[in-house]
């Protein structure tokens, strides 16, 4: 069918370039970038890089966050931290990887296992802890950046108030990268990388070479440690105490996940069983917690030793930038300022590949759900909304790195323990008894700590509410907004019914709807009569009998299977499956008038109840009044009244 529009307008057409790719089946999946050829990609070293532009740079500020909420116990906490790291978060990871070898992560594991309402609703919240996640990463890493920028000594009388207005500026410059198309720079996260981890060598060498020159700073820092705490076992149970306002540290690891489809892999890699790309993640994760639990335990005890308590807290120069505070204190002021410049790089790169996720995570499920309007497709108009949606948060916030850390932590933890599910009922499911009692124990540690985590920032889950209910919000009023188009997206024929269209064709094509029952022979020879009754039609035209069984009725967009049968020797039945029943008969009919070029008619009668809660029956589980539903189906789906189908109800 052709039809007649006007061209759009070169703004709209700007903002919805890329509308009719993104969250489909073989659209690209990054933000104006097309996914690697199949079977090629990146070396795992190089994605990795990508991964830890996110990881890594959390070094910016994760030893501040840890000397605040541990004091003196920072490095035995990070210690905890490092073992949760690589005895829970690696292992589910390196499952997820796995199990989902095609980017989509730990939330389509468990998408798979629930349907109907609760399972899309089950998705949503998990959306909305995912974009807390990764809104929080844009906002937190551009204030950090920010942070840096203002305390560097050149700087910090010209700037010392421009910590909210440089942060926007950062997420404001974000969002105009993306806005021009951002491409998938792994080249540039590799420098990125390389650059950040090489100045933080020199900077943890200089440090432990003046933790070892200067004996006593050790001294001081066991002493005061076991007059505030007393004994090693009480230092470890109130470490694991704190443990949770440290999970910032377990951060990245989703990144590492959804980055899978850059891997190269094995050149005997196929799209189903791609065993080389597996393999070469779960290197990736591998060598990305190593290198991040070497920093981690590193920074925090030279940082920990090093500064001064007062100049950790709000206010201090130490704040939100431990590491630069030693890099200017111990190397200088030029060898600080660069560790600056590369560190405000990396932290807004951070944001960059957050953007990047939001961008790819939204289109794969909202768009598919019915659950987003059209423009939510593009990358542009998502930008803009994700962009002013930071600008909030950064407002609301203040731009200040410690207030951000628990709606963060508690974004991280979510994801990490639905992972940990996820991976717990695949181990159970493969009936791997001993991988399922340990999946089982770290989804307890992961649950555990984001409890605790909630308890002590509360914060943190209000933000990620928030999220969730704007989302939740949001895509229910595009379900109802959208609740009329035609979303089916293939029709299938099978012989017998491809047989009955054929042979209506060569007369007028008459089909009546039909809600089965127990499908005898009175059901059909009593539904024939009255339609013929209803509609004053002759005796001598024949009908073909539709039916159609509901599936999934939450599932927004699917194919339409249809089967031909004869029953009781004499009626012809058409048998559909679709998750609407409107929507079914709809995409029948239009299919049928573009196979036969005739104009086919279909006959119901009217449905018994309330209108607005045959609607609601509609909405929910795709049934309720069918008749006018399935006529605005076909009214909006074909604008030309002369060429669409003809309902009649009676």
């Amino acid at each position: 069918m052709v039809t007649t529009e006007r061209p759009p307008h070169r703004l709209r057409a700007w903002m919805l370039e890329g509308l009719s790719d993104m969250g489909k089946a073989g659209g690209h999946t990054g933000p104006h970038a097309e996914p690697e050829p199949p079977h090629q990609g990146q070396r795992w070293w190089r994605v990795m890089c990508l991964t830890g532009v996110d990881y890594f740079s959390t070094l910016g500020y994760q030893p501040g966050i840890a000397a605040l909420a541990a004091g003196l116990l920072s490095p035995i906490a990070t210690i905890v931290l490092v073992l949760v790291t690589l005895a829970g978060a690696l292992p589910v990871y390196r499952r997820v990887a796995k199990e989902s070898p095609h980017g989509e992560g730990s939330i389509a594991m468990l998408e798979r296992l629930l349907s109907f309402w609760q399972g899309k609703l089950f998705v949503l919240t998990l959306l909305g802890f995912a974009a807390t996640d990764f809104l929080i990463t844009i906002t937190l890493s551009a204030a950090d950046a920010s942070t840096h920028l203002v305390q560097n000594p050149h700087l910090t009388s010209a700037l010392h108030d421009k910590q909210l207005l440089i942060t926007l500026l950062l997420v404001a410059l974000l969002g105009a990268v993306f806005l021009k198309g951002f491409l998938e720079a792994i080249g540039v996260a590799v420098a990125l990388v390389g650059v950040y981890l090489t100045l933080n060598v020199v900077v943890v060498i200089t440090g432990l070479w003046h933790v070892v020159t200067a004996g006593h700073v050790v001294t001081d820092w066991s002493s005061a440690l076991t007059a505030e705490h007393g004994n090693v076992f009480v230092m470890i149970g109130v470490a694991l105490i704190v443990f949770p306002k440290l999970a910032l540290g377990l951060s990245g690891f989703e990144t590492g996940v959804a980055v899978m489809p850059h891997v190269r892999g094995d050149a005997g890699d196929t799209e189903e069983h791609p065993a080389g790309r597996i393999r070469d993640t779960k290197k990736l994760l591998t060598t990305a917690a190593l290198i991040m639990s070497c920093f981690l335990i590193a920074t925090s005890f030279i940082t920990t030793v090093l500064i001064p308590e007062k100049e950790f807290k709000t206010g201090g120069q130490a704040n939100g930038r431990a590491l630069a505070y030693l890099a200017h204190e111990y190397l200088g002021s030029a060898f600080g300022t660069v560790y600056d410049i590369s560190t405000i790089a990396i932290l807004w790169f951070a944001g960059a590949s957050a953007m990047a996720g939001l961008l790819n995570l939204m289109p794969r499920y909202l768009p598919r759900y019915g659950m987003a309007p059209h423009w939510a497709r593009a990358v542009r108009p998502m930008v803009i909304v994700f962009t002013l949606v930071a600008f909030l948060v950064t407002w609301v916030f203040d731009a200040n790195v410690d207030k951000q850390g628990g709606a963060y932590a508690t974004g991280v933890l979510v994801l990490i323990s639905s992972a940990a599910i996820a991976v717990t009922i695949a181990a159970h499911k493969a009936g791997q008894r001993g991988w399922t009692i340990g999946f089982a124990v770290i989804s307890a540690v992961f649950l555990y700590t984001t409890v605790v985590n909630v308890i002590e920032r509360p914060d943190g889950v209000k933000i990620g509410a928030c999220f969730i209910a704007g989302i939740v919000l949001v895509s229910l009023l595009s379900r109802l907004a959208r609740a009329f188009e035609l979303r089916v997206t293939q029709v299938q024929l099978d012989p017998m019914a491809e047989r009955f269209i054929r042979d209506m064709s060569h007369r007028r094509i008459r089909f009546i709807a039909n809600k089965p029952g127990l499908r005898d022979k009175a059901e059909y020879r009593d539904k024939i009569e009255q339609i013929r009754i209803d509609n004053d039609i002759p005796m001598t035209e024949d009908f073909v009998f539709a039916e159609v069984t509901v599936t999934d009725p939450s599932e927004f967009e699917a194919g339409l299977t249809v089967r031909g049968e004869v029953l009781h020797g004499r009626y012809r039945v058409l048998t559909l499956e679709h998750s609407s029943i409107s929507n079914a008969l709809a995409a029948l009919l239009l299919h049928v008038r573009d196979m036969t070029g005739c104009t086919p008619h279909i006959y119901f009668e009217w449905t018994e109840g309330n209108p607005f809660a045959n609607f609601l029956r509609f909405f929910l589980f795709g049934q309720g009044e069918v008749a006018p539903v399935t006529r605005e189906v076909l009214r909006l789906a074909e604008p030309n009244r002369a060429r669409r189908p003809r309902v009649h109800t009676g």
